[in-house]
């Protein structure tokens, strides 16, 4: 009678490794369920996801993994970066592509201007990608060694300031020295008298022309940029200028900046 009480007590329920191996399939199947749940994309909600980042132009570059309603408004459309409000050149570049501005008219006013009043020795003007270039001659501005503008040289200034007013473009001015070291207390260096003299004239400009300040950028180069070599007095001479560019709109102001 024990025997058989104790078979049939052996006989109740599953074997132990079947518990064991249930309990695995359950942990397997679970796991996998997790990485089916990871694996799809609920189509609201990165939709919207994508519709908000395109508002904020972060996808100009990369099209959309999922088509809009309105194909018209795609981000492959790249943002004007006119329309970053933090740029203080907004203005001056939308006016640039607002309207068709003639720089070959300035640059024909500013030649006139020169043979009239016999400045051709002193002053050049040329009409290249970059717009019209004024490279002005140092005796023509300045006293050696200083920046403050000579009464001879404004009426030329003036002149151009007044053509600046007809136009938005912007303008780079350059300050440049030759190679002969400068040491005082004003000018330390060729760098602090070639940037004094780049923004004597931009000074010029915004003080008696009234002009927007935006619209300039002072370089002082020292003796960096010779056009000739610093070997004779001739040519030291020519490599102290001061070098306007009224920028072409259609060229690069990364370039040009």
């Amino acid at each position: 009678m024990e025997r058989r009480r104790q078979q049939k007590n052996q006989d109740k329920g599953a074997p132990k490794w079947m518990v064991t191996f249930s309990d695995l399939m359950t942990l397997i199947l679970v796991f996998f369920i997790l990485l089916f749940s990871m694996s799809v994309v609920d189509a609201t909600k990165f939709r919207a996801v994508a519709e908000s980042f395109q508002q904020r132009a972060i996808f100009d570059f990369y099209p959309s993994l999922i088509p809009f309603e309105n194909p018209a408004e795609d981000i492959s459309v790249k943002r004007d970066p006119s329309d970053d409000v933090n740029d203080p050149f907004n203005d001056v570049r939308k006016k640039e592509k607002d309207n068709d501005y003639d720089l070959d008219q300035l640059f024909q006013e500013v030649q006139e201007f020169l043979q009239e009043n016999e400045l051709n020795d002193v002053i050049s003007a040329t009409r290249d990608d970059r717009g019209v270039v004024l490279i002005l001659q140092e005796r023509t501005l300045f006293e050696s060694g200083e920046a403050q503008i000579l009464d001879g040289a404004k009426p030329f200034l003036t002149k151009v300031g007044t053509l600046l007013e007809t136009i938005p473009n912007l303008v780079k001015v350059e300050g440049h020295t030759d190679s002969r070291p400068i040491s005082t207390f004003r000018y330390p260096s060729n760098w602090e008298l070639s940037g004094a003299r780049a923004s004597s004239v931009i000074r010029y400009f915004t003080e008696i022309n009234d002009l927007d300040p935006y619209r300039f950028l002072a370089v002082g180069y020292g003796d960096t940029r010779p056009v000739v070599p610093n070997t004779n007095d001739t040519n030291l001479q020519k490599n102290r200028r001061v070098v306007i560019v009224i920028s072409d709109p259609s060229y690069n102001q990364n370039e040009l900046f």
